[in-house]
Parts: C-alpha cells; structure tokens; sequence
C-alpha cells in the first residue's frame, strides 16, 4: 500500500473522563487524519491498555467521523457508541460532493453489499441504495467501503461508479504485524525514546508520499514501547548504535522479521509529562509533511 497510513491503539481515549470527552478525543484523531490527508487510519489492539472504551468504541466513532455528512444518518442510524457524535468537529473534506460542467454530480458513497457478477449495492446520498456494475478498470471493493458515483440523472436514476479517488480516509482495525507487513515505504513508530528529531535528520529521511509512510503512535502514559513489550533502554542503545531496524516484536505484535524503520522522538523538548495521541499526530504529521 502506498500513501499515508496511520497506526493508533484502542486505547487511545484511556484517560477520557466520559464519554462525551472519549467521543471528543477521537474527533480530534480524525482530524489530523483529515488535515495531513492520511488514506487509511487504522486501529490495533492493545487491550491491556484499554479501560472503559475499546476497540470497537473506536472504531465506530472514527468511522462516523469520516462518513461523509450526506450518508451519516442512512449508513448509521443511532447507535449507543455515537450517543455524543454531536461533539465531533466535522472533517470538512473537499470534494465530497460535486458538480462539474456537464452537469452530472460526483458523491462519494460506501458499499453496502457486494453481489455477484460484479455488481455492488452502494449508499450515496440518493432516496435509496442502488446496484452498479464495477468498471473493469477497478477492483471490486469491499463491504464498507469509499468509493465514487458519477450521478448523470436522479430521476429516472442513472448513475455510475467511476474509477477515481474518494476524499478522506479508511478506518480499519489491524493487526499490527499485517499493517506492517503490508506497509510500503517508510514505516515510523513514534516514542520520547526514540531519536530526537531535528532539521538535518528531518532532511535526511524525509518520507516520499509516493513511496508510501506508515506511522505509528502510542497512547497517553502508554507509549508504543509500553504497548509492544520494548524496554525503552533497547531503543535508545539501538539509536544511539544507529542501527536502522532494531527491533523484532513478538508474536503478539509484530514478527521477528518485521518491525520499524525508525524511532521518532517528534516533540524532542516535550514540557508535559505526557502528550495526548492527538497532540502527538498533530506534531508529527506536520514535520514528517513538510515539502521542499
């Protein structure tokens, strides 16, 4: 996978008060997914970490969160985890529903079914779903997943899916050595252990977006080392040694061949004893974005 991938635990609203504030937090996370154009915002386990919201807490309010506001309603109703979805600051993507010259609309819609023969069911803000072939050009996507409608008439319904980029995000949950294993390009976990990042080492590695970046964070007073079973004296040895691939994770998390190519320290004068996941993202995803 190309692109930019983001990697947060389930427990990253672990020291939200309520719920309201746990809601509010992962609004924040969706956010920065949104602003440095992340294509897939994924969420692995880490249930010792986890208090009274988890995995699928998580999941489904990020999920809402990227739902694009013509189809929230239909694709989610009311749901117990999105109780307080009214807190959530909205993502305001570009381009999720357009006109062009010929006066055909373009939305953005989720499949609701796949069916056979290359037909798909799809949501896309109409009076209801409706089955469209899947071009030859594209590969059939997946039950829940973006993807875009060229609307030339709504009533009769005339309509088509066509084989161009969706705004926004893809939220997931993953397993953390599958996230890796598929990752291309530069794969980045973040910690106050890992190196110090400045301008010259920033220079140094600065991620191509073609090439592909995954970065990983942890959760507040739980850091990726924490997580993952990483004394952080092994990181900071490891760096110091400048030794790019250090760490080979257990079973549990990542495999012995696989791991992370760098170790970031991305607020390397922290003045807090600890930084929040969205802080974090926010941070990092500003430096690592920098362009020439």
């Amino acid at each position: 996978m190309d692109g930019l991938t983001l990697l947060i635990p389930s427990s990253v609203v672990r020291e939200a008060e309520d719920k309201r504030e746990a809601t509010r937090k992962l609004g924040y996370v969706a956010r920065a997914a949104a602003v440095f154009r992340a294509d897939r915002l994924c969420v692995f386990p880490d249930r010792e970490g986890e208090r009274r919201w988890g995995e699928a807490f998580v999941r489904i309010v990020l999920q809402y969160a990227a739902t694009p506001p013509h189809l929230k309603d239909e694709v989610w109703g009311k749901r117990e985890e999105l109780q307080f979805a009214g807190v959530l600051p909205p993502l305001r993507l570009s381009s999720q529903t357009t006109a062009d010259s010929s006066e055909s609309a373009v939305n953005q819609g989720i499949v609701t079914e796949v069916g056979p023969e290359g037909r798909v069911r799809v949501t896309c803000g109409l009076q209801h779903p409706i089955s469209l072939t899947v071009p030859p050009s594209m590969a059939t996507p997946a039950e829940g997943e973006r993807v875009t409608v060229r609307i030339s008439s709504r009533e009769p319904v005339r309509a088509r899916l066509v084989d161009e980029p969706t705004p926004g995000f893809d939220v997931a949950t993953v397993n953390l050595s599958a996230a890796l294993a598929d990752a291309a390009g530069r794969r980045i976990a973040t910690s106050r252990h890992g190196q110090q990042l400045s301008i010259a080492r920033l220079a140094e590695f600065r991620p191509d977006y073609r090439d592909g970046l995954t970065v990983a964070f942890g959760a507040p007073g739980r850091g990726l080392p924490e997580i993952l079973g990483i004394p952080p004296e092994a990181i900071s040895a490891a760096d110091a040694a400048g030794d790019a691939k250090p760490y080979g994770l257990d079973d549990d998390h990542v495999d012995s061949d696989w791991g992370f190519d760098r170790w970031l320290n991305t607020i390397p004068r922290q003045g807090s004893e600890t930084v929040r996941t969205e802080e974090a993202m926010f941070a990092t995803l500003a430096c690592l974005t920098l362009t020439e």
